[in-house]
């Protein structure tokens, strides 16, 4: 008689799509090299043995959010000594100096709620980047900044984003989604988009011709079950608008937050268990991401044993999650990006944003 395990291994070997329960009964297994061997069936089938990355920038704004989750040690009240915000000039000089490596080929730009700061200064800002720096990709804004931004101007998220892809907008980051849970983000973070939002800027931006990405923070006070309801709420929308380019998990890091007393890291046990089941679950997403940043440079590498097929980029100045304690680089190079990719037996491929091949190293 097959066991519920069985039966998920004839689906997966077979292409079909695992089920809500099939998903928890995974995460209640801790027989972590089954589950890598079938991550890994899956991505080699989905992906083949490329390995993506890119060189891109990070920018981030302002540390000033209205927002205050729990769960963030980046954000903070203006009158915090750590608080700062930049400059549309500031901006400028930054960029034009990541610019001055060639292969510079995607400027990340998120940023807290910032309680004064206007619409028109994000317009600004992208539209001044594109005026600048044509030829460089602009990623920015998660879907929690876009809901933000139609509060203070009074537009629909609709018009919101329109007005930002005319300005220059060609792509939007996955952050903000935590966990797609009203009971999480009831307790976390209350003051930022729901869940039925984050998820209604993703669809209206796929509609207007936007791609973003997803992700999924996990290894707080979520349950195995509210995991994976995340998770089919991603694929789910997925199925709808093929929207979505790549899937990033990112484990807690609870250091310098409020939660640091109450809950522990994640271990890389679970970190390797979620990456997997995420490849598992995401049957439609081509692209899963072993962010080097959250989870070091070494587990990275490991993960993509796990089903990952992105290891990110270059990155130059990640402040958010370091903000919590990352001890990870605040940027690669991408000689050591290929390396960390050879050393697993898979091939190293420059991308654009877009998923486009520029070198296959």
């Amino acid at each position: 008689m097959n066991t519920v395990f069985d039966e998920i291994e004839i689906k997966v070997k077979s292409g079909i799509r695992l089920s809500r329960e099939e998903g928890i009964a995974l995460f209640q297994s801790n027989d972590l090299s089954w589950l890598g061997y079938l991550a890994n069936l899956t991505r080699q089938r989905v992906s083949g043995e490329y390995v993506y990355f890119n060189v891109n920038r990070h920018i981030n704004l302002t540390n000033i959010c209205t927002a205050r989750c729990d769960f963030c040690a980046f954000g903070c009240d203006a009158d915090s000594a750590q608080s700062y915000t930049m400059s549309k000039d500031h901006v400028m000089a930054i960029a034009k100096q990541a610019a001055k490596d060639e292969d510079l080929r995607e400027l990340h730009i998120v940023s807290g709620l910032h309680p004064d700061w206007p619409f028109e200064y994000y317009v600004d800002v992208i539209r001044m980047l594109k005026q600048e720096l044509p030829h460089i990709h602009l990623k920015a804004f998660t879907a929690v900044e876009i809901t933000y931004f139609a509060k203070i101007s009074g537009k629909s998220i609709r018009d919101v984003l329109h007005e930002l892809h005319c300005a220059g907008l060609n792509s939007m980051p996955g952050g903000g989604a935590e966990i797609l849970s009203d009971r999480v983000r009831k307790e976390l973070c209350p003051n930022k988009a729901t869940a039925e939002e984050w998820l209604e800027v993703a669809r209206t931006a796929h509609n207007l011709g936007i791609r973003s990405n997803a992700s999924m923070l996990y290894g707080h006070i979520e349950t195995y079950e509210e995991r994976i309801d995340h998770l089919l709420a991603l694929r789910d929308l997925q199925d709808d608008t093929a929207g979505f380019q790549t899937f990033i998990c990112f484990p807690f890091h609870p250091t310098n937050t409020v939660l640091s007393e109450k809950i522990n890291q994640t271990s890389v046990w679970d970190e390797l268990k979620t990456m997997a089941i995420s490849r598992l679950m995401l049957d439609n997403f081509k692209n899963i991401k072993a962010y080097w940043v959250m989870l070091t440079l070494p587990i990275a590498q490991l993960a993509l044993g796990f089903g990952a097929n992105d290891i990110d980029g270059t990155v130059s100045e990640e402040k958010i999650m370091h903000a919590a304690g990352a001890k990870s680089a605040t940027s690669l190079t991408k000689e050591v990006i290929i390396d960390t990719i050879r050393q697993t037996g898979r091939i190293p491929v420059e991308r654009d944003s877009m998923y486009n091949v520029v070198k296959i190293l």
